[in-house]
């Protein structure tokens, strides 16, 4: 353990707290260092960026977390309660300051909420591999998620694949799709702005009225019912279409007549916090943060941080990053 003065001592932290339904406070506290020698093996961390997951996130900042869900859609570092107020993230990266000497300096990420320090125990920081910039590894939450939508999806060699929503999370699972030889992948959108994305991961795009029909495998991921109504259209018989947006407590209708059951199509839900069941025996939930922070080696997921701003500025620039009619992608979040 790295050499610490001998009292303990109290060091000062800020952290993003959403305070009420649409609004945002910078609340501070006092971390204890060294803490505890009874605790496990603990470290403390400077921030240097976090990322804003815009569908999580916009959900917990309006407001529309539903009842039922407030224990599965807590953070592993949350504080307080939904709705309000509730500190809540996941995508941060730092430094270690103190801790063991074989992470001192090191860069890590870690699933914590938007705070400046922070104090948790070692087994919650993964290092980052040496070629990953810590200013893209903030979209390492996203990967995870991105990761767990393919294995559901299971996608084959020479698949015709359908990714409707250009969103993060959408892009990234075009991108790895692309990576099975033989897929003719389509990542679709309404907006036209996202083909210049699609072009720099690699992937082809296609506005919905050009988007392929008797599909292989079709994800969704646009967040919007619309989205998924459309997604059900592209996939051939027998497909499975998978769901990878969630609505809150936004209420979602699907026409599931016409050819819907003739196509004997399998609609499935995806969601980050289980392990597909074929991969729970071998893969665990550091497993698959370790492979995404490796596959974010790639220069080309750049393309997917739409914007930064500094720490302090973001309980003034919250509202508009998650309002519902932006276009942000990532927005990473730079502590000073």
């Amino acid at each position: 353990m790295a050499a610490v003065a001998a009292e303990d001592s109290l060091i000062k932290a800020k952290a993003f707290w959403v305070s009420a339904k649409k609004n945002g406070e910078l609340r501070e506290s006092r971390l204890e260092w060294p803490p505890h020698a009874s605790q496990p093996p603990m470290a403390l961390v400077k921030a240097l960026y976090s990322g804003i997951s815009r569908g999580t996130e916009s959900l917990v900042w309006h407001g529309r977390v539903p009842p039922s869900e407030y224990q599965r859609m807590r953070a592993p570092f949350q504080q307080g309660e939904f709705p309000a107020p509730v500190k809540y993230g996941y995508a941060s990266v730092g430094q270690v300051e103190e801790g063991p000497e074989e992470l001192l300096g090191q860069a890590v990420f870690c699933l914590f909420p938007h705070q400046d320090r922070y104090v948790v125990p070692v087994d919650a920081l993964v290092p980052l591999p040496a070629m990953l910039p810590p200013e893209r590894a903030v979209l390492a939450a996203n990967m995870e998620t991105a990761i767990n939508g393919v294995w559901d999806a299971a996608p084959g060699v020479g698949d015709r694949i359908a990714v409707v929503g250009a969103g993060v999370v959408g892009s990234l699972v075009a991108w790895l799709c692309q990576a099975i030889p033989g897929t003719q992948v389509s990542l679709i959108d309404i907006n036209p702005q996202r083909e210049t994305l699609a072009r720099e991961l690699g992937v082809a795009f296609s506005m919905p009225e050009q988007a392929p029909s008797e599909c292989d495998c079709v994800i969704h991921a646009s967040g919007n019912p619309e989205g998924l109504r459309q997604a059900l259209t592209l996939a051939g018989p027998e497909a499975n279409v998978i769901e990878m947006s969630w609505y809150g407590e936004r209420e979602v209708t699907l026409s599931l007549g016409e050819a819907f059951h003739s196509r004997r199509l399998t609609l499935r839900s995806s969601q980050v916090g289980s392990l597909p069941t074929q991969r729970q025996p071998r893969w665990g939930y550091r497993r698959r943060l370790e492979l995404a922070l490796r596959l974010l080696q790639a220069p080309c997921l750049d393309a997917l941080i739409s914007g930064e701003s500094d720490f302090s500025e973001l309980p003034r620039r919250m509202a508009t990053i998650l309002a519902p009619g932006s276009t942000e992608l990532c927005h990473r979040v730079r502590y000073l």
